[in-house]
Formats: structure tokens, sequence, C-alpha cells
């Protein structure tokens, strides 16, 4: 991709998503996020009514009178983007690419962010962390992350979610708002999630949303007779009947057991979630996101 076809596209990415922020996400994003934090403001005398658990003891025996302590919200956040960008992300069979609707889906969440004052940064991810951009404000940063969204090419092609949340646990210390924007197959030989420990402490530590992205062909095979498929992360090829029964069966059993012990992972962590399909309108998505908050 030349550079003046790069800066078109980045441009067509902003202001499509900075519309859509402005217009529809700026009040929903500050009403989910706002506030996840408190931050110590002030000792002052206590007041009639006032919650004696905020009780400042030992000014208190000091001055030999009540004083309690004063918070307020945290209105700055910090907003990372854990972006999946392994093989997988570049299969769509309807109107865009995995890639595609996460690329616009993470410039929204960046947009809103922005618009409420945070702090926005992204890491990449394929089996291992390939690329951490830190959060920092201004358009030009963003305008970095939708670039390296565009264009960015990772080393590797495999998946490996526990990774990049060990990295934001240790990278980020200051609690933060964190997006996992991935399709979440992951899985163990049992058709569990790999990175469930990982999930654990990362959202014990910080605040954290999963956005999934998926093609409709990825969880219904249709019957189109014998077909050669490609396993996008690990290369090999594989001749598939799709008239048998028991194939498409077999198929649909898969997805089934993998969404079910996802979901079981991210409620067992009180973690929200949506799934957003590359062909729906995935303003409808965040906003059911938002909305859970």
């Amino acid at each position: 991709m030349s550079t003046t076809e790069l800066l078109k596209k980045v441009r067509k990415i902003e202001i499509k998503t900075k519309g859509l922020s402005r217009q529809i996400f700026a009040g929903e994003y500050h009403s989910a996020f706002k506030g996840r934090g408190m931050a110590f403001s002030e000792v002052r005398e206590y007041q009639y009514g006032d919650d004696v658990r905020s009780m400042d003891w030992n000014v208190t025996a000091r001055l030999n009178a009540p004083y309690i302590k004063v918070f307020e919200e945290e209105r700055e956040l910090t907003v990372v983007l854990l972006v999946d960008v392994s093989g997988s992300r570049t299969f769509g069979t309807t109107t865009k690419l995995k890639k595609e609707l996460i690329t616009e889906v993470a410039a929204v969440l960046s947009f809103s962010a922005s618009a409420n004052n945070d702090k926005v940064g992204a890491l990449f991810f394929s089996s291992k962390v390939e690329k951490f951009i830190p959060p920092k404000k201004g358009r030009s940063h963003l305008l970095r992350i939708i670039r390296e969204l565009l264009e960015f090419e990772p080393e590797d092609q495999g998946t490996n979610v526990g990774e990049a949340l060990r990295f934001l646990t240790n990278a980020i210390k200051k609690r933060c708002t964190a997006f996992l924007l991935s399709d979440l197959i992951d899985v163990d030989s049992q058709l569990k999630p790999r990175y469930e420990d990982a999930i654990k402490i990362a959202a014990n530590r910080h605040d954290i949303s999963v956005i999934s992205v998926y093609d409709s062909r990825e969880r219904e095979l249709p019957d189109v007779g014998l077909i050669r498929v490609v396993d996008s992360e690990s290369g090999k090829e594989k001749w598939v009947d799709t008239s048998s029964k028991g194939v498409r069966e077999h198929f649909d059993d898969w997805n089934k057991k993998v969404l079910f012990y996802t979901q079981q992972c991210l409620r067992k962590y009180q973690i929200d979630s949506v799934s957003i399909s590359t062909n729906e309108d995935f303003v409808k998505g965040l906003i059911a996101l938002f909305n859970k908050r």
C-alpha cells in the first residue's frame, strides 16, 4: 500500500468513525465508563448525614473533632485496545473482513475515549505481543493507532490471548479500561479457553470488556460439496466434504462447545462482552455492550 493510499484510508476511517463517536457514542461511552475509580480530594469536618465509613480517624484523633475523607470520581481514564492481529483476522465472506471490522470498532472506541479526555493506547498481539503503543492523548496519536490498525503486519500468525493479557497486567500498573478485540478462538484440547488464568488476573486489576468479532461462515458450514480449506494461522490445508451431514454436525458441535466455554469463562469473572459479525451493524453491538454496564 502506497503512502498516498494509506493516508486516504486513514482519513476515510477518521471521518466515518469520528462522526459516529460524536453522534452516537459520546454519551453512552461516558455513562458506561465514567468514575470507575475514586481519587482522594480533601479532608473536611464531619457533617450530619455523612457516611461514617469515610471517617479519617487519624485526623479526628489529632484535632479531637470528627473529620471525613472526601473522594471524587477520576474523570480521566486510560484506555487500552488489545487487538488480535493473528492470521484469522483476514477472513471474511460478506461485506468486510474481520480485520476491517476490528479497525472500525477500535477507531470508534478511540475517538469516543478521546472525546472523554481519556488517554488511549494499543497492544497488537498474535501468538506473542507484536507491538505496544503506550497510552497518550491527541489527534496525531489516534491517527497513528489507526494507521497501525490498517497496515500492521505481524511476525507470527497464531493466537495467544493470554500473552496479551499478561503483558497488560505487567505494563499498566494503574487501573485502566481495556477492550479485547478478537475472535477468541484460543482453546485447549477440551475446547476451553487457554487464557482463563490470565483473564482472571487481568480482570482483577483492570476493567476489561470483550468484543468478539466473527464471520458467519466460521460458525455455520454450508452444503457446497467438496472444498479445500486452509487454516490461516497454521497454513495447513485440508479437503472437506461439506455435503456430509456428519461433517456439518461435527463442525456445529465444535463451535457450540467453544462458544459455551468462552461465555462461561467471561461470566465467571464478570466480564462484559458482545459478539459482532462482519455482516452486522457494529453500532448496535457497541451500544448493547455499553448498556450492559
